[in-house]
């Protein structure tokens, strides 16, 4: 059941990163408007192409680091499907549906596009954010931060028993 729950939550996040992408880049034609104010200053669809890593941190765009990072998201998402496959707990089970959505989200972008289309750009109270995120970054980021404090939490409970 645990694992079903897992790849039931990472299955929805996968198809709504998908959906919502190819709306904003296909459908509403980002890739050539480039930039379409929705809720300014707070919130903007700017196309951007990662590259690389958070914030387009190694982001070469040669193949190798294409590949390279395509083989970790993999790696991460089966590592943490076989680590926490019998995970106890709704919200530790979405933390990790939730990362490996993302991830794959991620993944198909590369496969796709060679590279992750983000286009979710939110600025506040003077701030201009230079960059941009996708639904799929911010399930990984929510599903991280769930599994170091629930996991935490797990582990402590454990301690004391």
């Amino acid at each position: 059941m645990p694992l079903t729950r897992i790849l039931g939550i990472a299955t929805f996040i996968f198809a709504l990163d998908r959906v919502l992408k190819y709306w904003v880049v296909e459908g509403m034609d980002l890739v050539n408007v480039g930039r379409i104010e929705v809720w300014p200053p707070y919130l903007n669809l700017h196309m951007a192409w990662n590259e690389g890593i958070n914030f387009g941190l190694f982001g070469s765009g040669s193949d190798v680091t294409r590949w390279v990072l395509i083989g970790i998201a993999l790696l991460i998402s089966l590592g943490l499907l076989i680590w926490f496959r019998k995970a106890k707990g709704f919200w530790l089970q979405a933390s990790v549906g939730l990362v490996v959505g993302g991830a794959i989200g991620n993944v198909y972008d590369r496969l796709t596009y060679g590279a992750v289309a983000d286009f979710l750009n939110m600025s506040c109270c003077g701030f201009e954010n230079p960059y941009a995120f996708n639904v799929a970054d911010v399930a990984i980021f929510v599903g991280a931060v769930g599994l170091v404090f629930l996991d935490v939490k797990q582990g402590k409970k454990k301690r004391k028993r």
